[in-house]
């Protein structure tokens, strides 16, 4: 039996760092957002563990969230099956799109649809953030007011269908890095529950405190977030840790050298079916 699922990436349409925690991770407060930008992920049960992918820079061992959700769910569940799991890889990596997380939150969902008994989602979204921030957000319904790491997740409702671009340049930047060098004590009087008050509000609101350690780490992303407002875009913001920017606005044919633009809108799902395929 085969499963083939969609993968979805994310947005951080605002992303807020408040401190760093005694456990060694940032306390945040984010818009997360389901988009049609992702991968595809096909699982069938098979007599030895393997995982395949058609890129060849995706690594197919143990460090690959897909088999760290893998060893979760069968250790969780005491389901003793084996399967292949192939990726085809289209979310660019280190983006800030939260490919990665996402490839892991589909395998558990397909893992579990692979079981004799299932188990509810919730325990899916608990199982996923003890290896992963990210990947609790996709067993929501697509967009979720996220804080603590992430893991703590509040249903937003249906966003308005929103289409944009994805800027990625070819640079990437590696998440523990950026976080190393954010400095977030001076935004501790700010109330993050008043930005997701004002966005779904109808206020255009879309921040990123984390492209300040990145553009210091990477001068240039400044540089593309100018030339990508001077395209004609009303709001370029870095998504995650970067180095990839969600665009919006009037710019039909987006054309920067060195730089990959990749057309997206707004998904979503609900309760019960995982995330469909975007029509094309």
């Amino acid at each position: 039996m085969n499963i083939t699922l969609f993968s979805p990436a994310k947005l951080n349409l605002f992303f807020r760092v408040l401190y760093k925690r005694e456990d060694g991770f940032h306390e945040i407060a984010s818009l997360y957002q389901a988009i049609s930008l992702g991968d595809t992920l096909t699982v069938s049960l098979a007599e030895e563990d393997r995982l395949t992918c058609n890129h060849p820079l995706v690594p197919c061992d143990s460090s690959n969230l897909i088999i760290k959700a893998l060893e979760t769910y069968r250790r969780e569940t005491g389901y003793p099956f084996k399967v292949h799991v192939h990726l085809d890889k289209k979310v660019p990596m280190q983006a800030g799109l939260g490919g990665g997380s996402g490839n892991a939150a589909t395998a558990m969902w397909a893992f579990n649809a692979l079981s004799p008994k299932p188990v509810p989602e919730e325990l899916l979204s608990e199982w996923a953030g003890s290896f992963s921030s990210d990947a609790p957000f996709f067993f929501s319904q697509g967009t979720a007011y996220c804080r603590g790491r992430g893991e703590r997740i509040e249903n937003i409702g249906k966003m308005p269908d929103t289409r944009l671009w994805i800027a990625k340049p070819q640079e990437g930047l590696s998440t523990p890095l950026v976080y190393r060098h954010c400095r977030p004590s001076e935004l501790l009087q700010r109330d993050p529950d008043q930005h997701l008050g004002d966005l779904m509000g109808g206020k255009p609101l879309y921040f990123n405190d984390l492209e300040v350690p990145a553009f210091s780490l990477m001068p240039g992303l400044a540089g593309l977030k100018r030339k990508l407002l001077e395209l004609g875009f009303s709001h370029a913001t870095m998504t995650g840790s970067g180095t990839a920017f969600f665009c919006l606005g009037p710019c039909l044919d987006p054309q920067i050298p060195g730089v990959d633009f990749y057309p997206a809108s707004f998904v979503s799902r609900s309760n019960g079916n995982w995330y469909e395929f975007p029509s094309v």
